[in-house]
C-alpha cells in the first residue's frame, strides 16, 4: 500500500505539459519546453540528478561515425549543436573531444557501419589499423589486423553535469521540478488532458511526457516485452601508465572483439580507465529489482570478465580496480529508440528506450519532445523509431505516414504480463565468455556464422 505524503505546497496543481522522469532525456524535455512557454512540471522519483538508472557514470561517449543506423548521423548534428547551446548557458564545459574510435574486423559491422556513416556524410575521418591505432594512441594494442575508423568530432559528455544544467535552465524560465515524487499513474480527461497520481498527490497537465527510460514500461504496458530493462557494469581500473590514458591522447572507443562488444573512455572526473561490455551478461528483469541489494550490486564475475577484456586490449590500463558501478540499459528488439505517442491518447508522448546508446542523443530528443507535446507532431523524421514496428496499435503521430517497417518478434505478446524475476542468460564458464543466442547479432560470434551486410 502506498503512502500519500501531503506535503503543503503553494504551487500550482495545473501544468501545460507534465514530464515523467528527469534524467538526461527529461531535463533536456523540461528545459525545450519551458522555452516554448509552457508551465512545466517535471517529476522524478528519484534525486535530480541520481545513479539509479541510466544517465549516470561521469562520462558518456558521443560520436559522429554511426554504426547503429547512419540515419542517427543528422539527429547527432542537431544533438552536438544543442549541447554547445546548454553549455554557453550553464557556464561550464559539458561535451569533450577525444576523438572517437570504432574497431573491429574488416568485414564486421561495427567498422563497416561507421565506415559508410562517415563516408554518406562526408564526415573527417581516417582508417587505422591495429598497429596504427597502438601507434598513435599507444594505450591501445588490438591486434594488428583490426581496422578502427577514426574520427576527430568524437568525445564524451558528463551526464550527472548534463541533467544540472538543463534542469537549472528550465527552473530558470520558470518549470517546477520536483525530486523523490514517483509518478503511479495517470489517466485522459474529458477536456483532452492528463491527470497524472504521484506518491504525493495529483496534478493535471494538458499533455504528458514520458521519459522514464526503465520505467517506461511499468507506466505504459504496451511496452511490456517491447522495452526491456538490463542489467550493465562499468569498471574504473587505475593504469600501470596513466599518461597513456588521458584524454588529450586517448579516443572513447567502441571495439567488436572475439570476447564481445566493447566500449570505454580516458580518465576523467574520477581515478581510473573506465570501460564496459555491451549487453554486459545479458540479464533482465524489473528494473526495481535490477537496482537492489544482490541484483543492483556488482559481482566478483562481472569484475573478471572486465578485467580480462582489458588486459587482452589495453594492458598498461588493467590496473588496481578503482571502481565498479552497476546501470541499466532499456532495450528494443532492434536495438533503435523508441519515440511516439502513446497509442489511445495523443496528448501523453514518450521517448526511449535507448538501447544502450542513447544518452549522447538527449539534447535533441528533449527537443522533439517538446515539439511533439507542443504540436503534436515533429519536423524530423521519426519513421525508425515508431512503436508500431513491434505490432503496437500506431498513434496519431505516425497515422499518416504509411505503413510500418515490421519487426518479427518470435515468442512475444506486446500486451502480455512484464517478467518480474531478473533473468540471466547461461553463466559463463570463465571470464569473457558467455552463452552464444543463435540468430543474436549482438554477439560476435555471429558475425563469423554468416555473411555481414549493413542491416540498413
Amino acid at each position: 500500500m502506498t503512502t500519500m505524503l501531503n506535503i503543503p505546497s503553494t504551487h500550482s496543481k495545473s501544468f501545460n505539459t507534465i514530464v515523467a522522469g528527469v534524467g538526461g532525456m527529461g531535463s533536456a524535455a523540461c528545459y525545450y519546453l519551458a522555452r516554448r512557454g509552457r508551465r512545466v512540471l517535471g517529476l522524478e522519483q528519484f534525486d535530480v540528478p541520481h545513479t539509479r538508472g541510466s544517465s549516470h557514470g561521469y562520462t558518456r561517449i558521443i560520436r559522429l561515425a554511426y554504426y547503429e543506423h547512419p540515419s542517427y548521423v543528422m539527429l547527432l548534428k542537431r544533438s552536438y549543436e544543442l549541447w554547445h547551446e546548454i553549455e554557453k548557458i550553464a557556464g561550464e564545459k559539458l561535451l569533450h573531444y577525444t576523438g572517437s574510435i570504432d574497431a573491429g574486423p574488416a568485414e564486421s559491422w561495427v567498422f563497416k557501419g561507421a565506415l559508410q556513416s562517415a563516408m554518406q556524410y562526408d564526415l573527417p575521418h581516417e582508417v587505422l589499423t591495429g598497429r596504427e591505432m597502438a601507434e598513435r594512441f599507444p594505450g591501445y594494442r588490438f591486434p594488428h589486423d583490426m581496422l578502427g575508423l577514426y574520427q576527430p568530432q568524437g568525445g564524451f559528455l558528463t551526464p550527472e553535469r548534463c541533467i544540472v544544467a538543463y534542469a537549472n535552465a528550465a527552473m530558470a524560465l520558470g518549470a517546477e521540478i520536483h525530486g523523490r515524487e514517483k509518478v503511479l499513474g495517470f489517466e485522459p480527461t474529458r477536456e483532452g488532458g492528463v491527470r497524472v497520481r504521484t506518491d504525493r498527490g495529483e496534478y493535471l497537465a494538458d499533455s504528458l511526457v514520458i521519459t522514464a527510460g526503465a520505467w517506461d514500461a511499468e507506466l505504459m504496458p504496451f511496452l511490456r516485452g517491447l522495452a526491456v530493462p538490463e542489467r550493465q557494469v562499468l569498471a574504473w581500473l587505475q593504469p600501470h601508465k596513466p599518461e597513456l590514458f588521458q584524454p588529450t591522447n586517448f579516443p572513447v572507443f567502441n571495439c567488436l572483439v572475439p570476447e564481445g562488444r566493447f566500449y570505454g573512455f580516458p580518465i576523467h572526473s574520477v581515478p581510473g580507465f573506465k570501460f564496459g561490455k555491451y549487453h554486459h551478461f545479458q540479464e533482465t528483469g524489473s528494473p526495481d529489482r535490477l537496482i537492489r541489494g544482490d541484483d543492483g550490486e556488482p559481482r566478483p564475475d562481472d569484475e573478471a570478465m572486465l578485467r580480462d577484456f582489458a588486459s587482452r586490449y589495453f594492458p598498461d590500463g588493467a590496473g588496481p580496480t578503482m571502481t565498479l558501478a552497476a546501470c541499466m540499459f532499456t532495450n528494443t528488439p532492434d536495438g533503435h529508440f523508441i519515440i511516439d505517442q502513446h497509442p489511445q491518447y495523443p496528448q501523453i508522448s514518450y521517448a526511449s528506450p535507448c538501447s544502450g546508446h542513447g544518452y549522447k542523443f538527449a539534447s535533441v530528443i528533449g527537443e522533439i519532445m517538446a515539439e511533439i507535446a507542443t504540436l503534436g507532431y515533429s519536423r524530423w523524421d521519426l519513421s525508425l523509431f515508431r512503436a508500431d514496428r513491434f505490432g503496437v496499435p500506431t498513434s496519431a503521430l505516425f497515422r499518416d505516414k504509411g505503413p510500418a517497417p515490421r519487426v518479427v518478434i518470435e515468442h512475444h505478446d506486446p500486451f502480455g504480463a512484464a517478467d518480474q524475476k531478473p533473468h540471466r542468460f547461461q553463466k559463463p564458464s570463465r571470464p569473457g565468455s558467455q552463452a552464444y543466442a543463435e540468430g543474436d547479432t549482438r554477439d560476435p560470434r555471429y558475425w563469423r556464422r554468416h555473411a555481414v551486410t549493413p542491416f540498413w
